[in-house]
């Protein structure tokens, strides 16, 4: 069964732990209102709009000078988050979701924020170095033109996912569906004719995002995992502040196939649920990708049988 024809018949619900596509969506929406929040603030107080950029959106957005870099490393993360307004965020919100719920759907629910992140983080790389190796390129422009938002970092996602699944099929009621690959070249036109005229950095830190996507799928589908000491960090991270859930981890790792619940000369159906239920939870958690040829045949079958 190929990759671009399956789906799961588990759906990532939106209340579900671990939704990667729920947490950057509520990140991405939170800075957004507190940033707006203490820009009402400014405007109530009749204190100058220029103060506000000074004063508050400027420890968010990434500029190009390397001294103020060394002053505010922070930004490298907090720009791909930050967003100046609601149609630019309304824009990323809306491309996140188009192609993290298919990647989530593929690849399960530990490859999005690590995508995004590395899409984020090599674009903010590439716009400083740009516009630091080009100065020329942009005239005047250098102090003026500082980076926010998650364009590079959606655009990450999106070169991932098609990637992945160039012939995922999207709205299957239209004459068989639409191939993922033109979603892509509609938001990679959009994107770039709405940085026409702009920093020439952050069309390259696009680009930049775009070649970490497919990079990351390429280096994925060979079994290196990128995106693995991210996973190990957090579950690291988890188990500092949860000691419960490392000794329940410890006890399910000491669990031997005698003490198993069953008796080991039972006999059960070729076909069980129980067995299904763990094959969907490793897409769930990895991705289809990550299937066995044996657990591939299996889901077949099952969805044959209709179990």
């Amino acid at each position: 069964m190929p990759i671009a024809s399956f789906k799961s018949p588990r759906n990532i619900l939106l209340g579900q732990d671990n939704n990667g596509l729920v947490l950057l969506f509520a990140i991405n929406s939170l800075v957004f209102v507190l940033i707006n929040f203490v820009k009402i603030i400014y405007y109530l107080s009749d204190i100058p709009i220029e103060f506000f950029y000074s004063q508050i959106l400027d420890w968010f957005t990434l500029s190009p000078i390397p001294e103020t870099l060394l002053n505010k490393p922070w930004t490298f993360l907090a720009y791909m988050f930050t967003h100046s307004s609601i149609w630019q965020l309304i824009s990323t919100l809306l491309w996140l979701w188009a192609f993290g719920f298919i990647l989530q759907d593929l690849a399960g629910n530990t490859k999005l924020i690590p995508i995004y992140l590395y899409g984020g983080f090599v674009g903010a790389i590439v716009f400083v170095l740009m516009n630091n190796i080009f100065p020329g390129l942009e005239k005047n422009l250098l102090v003026t033109a500082p980076m926010l938002g998650g364009g590079a970092a959606v655009m990450a996602l999106a070169v991932a996912t098609t990637t992945l699944a160039p012939d995922y099929r999207i709205f299957p009621l239209i004459n068989g569906g639409i191939p993922l690959w033109v979603l892509t070249l509609i938001f990679v036109a959009i994107d770039f004719a709405t940085l026409a005229g702009s920093n020439a950095g952050i069309g390259a830190a696009h680009l930049a995002g775009a070649a970490i996507g497919f990079l990351f799928v390429k280096q994925l589908q060979k079994g290196r995992d990128w995106s693995a000491w991210m996973i190990q960090l957090v579950n690291w991270l988890d188990d500092l502040f949860s000691p419960e859930k490392k000794h329940q981890q410890k006890k399910l790792a000491e669990k031997h196939f005698y003490r198993a619940n069953r008796k080991p000369y039972e006999k059960i159906a070729h076909i069980t649920q129980q067995r299904l239920d763990e094959i969907l939870d490793k897409i769930n958690q990895h991705g289809y990708s990550f299937l066995t040829d044996e657990e591939k045949a299996f889901l077949q079958k099952a969805s044959d049988e209709d179990l």
